[in-house]
């Protein structure tokens, strides 16, 4: 098919990673990823194009809106947990949930990786495809373990499933950031290196900064930069949209962000509560032992439904 002039630097784009990848791959220590890469290229590349098509959506469709989140479910995300109300019970509670979602991405044969101090990347087939309906906030009731006198406590930690993004997909372009660079610090204002390997971005027209610092290496740091402000302004992408929708659509799908009240886990009844499908699950241990394909499976039924 012939490529529209709109899409030709983008699949000028994937064409080199493509070839790039398959050079790698000539590297026995690097075989497997480079084979997983190229797969993973070619089928963007193949989304791309058909996004091109007569009826077909744009790429920038907000993902709320029907058939056209199903062009994001294979890729791979950051998810992050933040822990809201509650204090040091709430910042416990967020890394039970990081525990639990990284025991389910394991029992499904996903690659996990630590992003940050309270987040993951996870890499695999149909990632956020699966994880999706998990953004937003969860509720959780019980007694602490720090908590002496037995009282029960209710406590938050909000959860956010971001796809892995390409330029592509939310093109920044490069006048509109400043970019800024200086020497990494580490605890008590140790240097971690005394090179100016830390990446500060502003993006000039939503004043939104980023800073990275994770990596010697400046190049790598502007990278996890630029992906994280590419999500950030994909996110209020989709919150700008969802704010277009009908009253009616917004109240059975769901706001999709990190700021919506979506599941209550209740230790002392035993249950598990997820407030968009009206529907209680139990055995709540297992469910925190990853075990969260059940209450899944019923997401991605009900909205199968509302398509």
């Amino acid at each position: 098919m012939e490529v529209p002039d709109y899409l030709k630097p983008q699949i000028e784009v994937l064409d080199r990673k493509i070839a790039e990848a398959k050079q790698l791959a000539s590297d026995p220590t690097m075989a497997e990823l480079s084979h997983e890469e190229i797969k993973r290229l070619e089928e963007e590349k193949s989304l791309l194009l058909s996004s091109s098509l007569p009826n077909s959506s744009n790429l920038s469709d907000s993902p709320t809106s029907g058939d056209s989140d199903s062009r994001w479910d294979n890729r791979n995300i950051i998810l992050e947990i933040r822990g809201a109300a509650g204090g040091q019970e709430a910042k416990l509670w967020g890394e039970d949930l990081l525990r639990m979602y990284t025991r389910f991405a394991q029992s499904q044969g996903w690659k996990v990786a630590p992003e940050g101090p309270m987040s993951i990347k996870i890499n695999g087939k149909g990632v956020y495809g699966k994880l999706k309906y998990e953004s937003g906030v969860h509720r959780v009731q019980r007694v602490p373990v720090t908590e002496s006198s037995g009282r029960v406590h209710t406590s938050t930690a909000t959860v956010a499933v971001l796809p892995e993004l390409e330029d592509f997909d939310i093109h920044i372009d490069p006048s509109d950031l400043q970019e800024d660079f200086y020497r990494s610090g580490g605890h008590g204002g140790q240097n971690v290196n005394k090179v100016s390997s830390a990446v500060r971005l502003t993006h000039i027209p939503t004043g939104i900064v980023v800073t990275c610092q994770d990596e010697r290496d400046q190049p790598k740091n502007r990278a996890k930069a630029m992906e994280k402000l590419r999500q950030i302004l994909w996110e209020a992408e989709q919150e700008r949209q969802y704010n277009e929708l009908s009253a009616d659509r917004k109240a059975q799908i769901g706001t999709g962000m990190r700021n919506e009240k979506i599941r209550t886990y209740n230790f002392l009844q035993d249950r598990v509560t997820d407030h968009r499908l009206d529907q209680n699950f139990h055995n709540i241990q297992t469910i925190m032992n990853g075990e969260i394909g059940e209450i899944i499976t019923a997401l991605e039924t009900k909205f199968d439904q509302l398509d």
